[in-house]
């Protein structure tokens, strides 16, 4: 990720667009939802414990609603915590994420790697030797010194103008930051928090309604190929993963849509 503006030149491939379009009118749907008028913050909260609860599923623990609404009150693993307190904070991050990326992952793998990695070594990318984290199966991770080449350019991108739609930034941002693994531990929690933030700092999603990661675990049959899709590099790899972002969007917004007609039940 190397051009001015390589987040634009991924969307005008081949199906971004139609992609772009399915998940825009997913999010837009969920946006008009009557309820959202008086119970827009519930809604956002219930999101983001289920966006934690999923994501911390995609990271290897094994935990469900009941128990994470627990773990709220301090009594979870250290990922569940993590997951949470990521979640907990994103709203926070927004504005900074738009002008120090490189700070804000820096805040989110020390809020989600607490209690997983000795506290030196929070906040700060992963050297030669240390262990790497692969859940998902990814394979060998880059280097250290291709991560911190990569890191480098892709937060120059993100602080760049752009006229790629969030859609696209978000996942090329989740794709890049789960191909590098760039701290060795709980970095899949932080490639979907920064995806969510992307909706949240572009204006695809604001107020932080919808959850993909919930999406990313409805679609975990695929989220691997997908990811491995995008480390090719190739176009079509590109465009595999970017449509499968769209299709986790789309899953989450129907997940959030659900919250909100349970509201309206009462």
């Amino acid at each position: 990720m190397t051009d001015v503006d390589a987040f634009a030149n991924v969307a005008d491939l081949p199906g971004v667009e139609e992609a772009v379009a399915d998940a825009r009118k997913a999010v837009d749907r969920l946006l008009g939802h009557r309820i959202l008028r008086r119970r827009s913050a519930e809604v956002s909260t219930e999101s983001a414990l289920r966006g934690a609860r999923a994501s911390a599923v995609l990271e290897g623990e094994s935990v469900t609603m009941d128990e994470l609404r627990s773990a709220v009150e301090g009594h979870a693993a250290p990922v569940v915590q993590g997951s949470l307190r990521v979640s907990a904070e994103l709203g926070s991050l927004a504005e900074t994420w738009r002008k120090a990326p490189r700070q804000v992952l820096a805040r989110l793998h020390v809020l989600a790697a607490a209690g997983l990695v000795d506290e030196p070594s929070l906040g700060r990318p992963r050297t030669d030797g240390d262990d790497v984290s692969d859940p998902l199966g990814l394979g060998a991770a880059p280097s250290p010194a291709e991560v911190s080449q990569r890191l480098d350019a892709l937060c120059d991108l993100l602080v760049r103008p752009s006229k790629a739609p969030a859609l696209v930034i978000a996942a090329l941002v989740h794709g890049e930051l789960l191909t590098l693994r760039p701290f060795g531990v709980a970095d899949g929690v932080i490639a979907r928090a920064a995806q969510r933030l992307t909706f949240v700092a572009r204006g695809l999603d604001p107020k932080s309604l919808t959850a993909p990661e919930v999406g990313h675990l409805e679609l975990v049959a695929e989220y691997p190929d997908a990811l491995r899709a995008y480390a090719s590099g190739t176009s079509e790899g590109l465009v595999q993963w970017v449509r499968h972002c769209a299709d986790a969007t789309v899953a989450a917004a129907r997940d959030s849509q659900a919250i909100c007609e349970a509201y309206l039940r009462g």
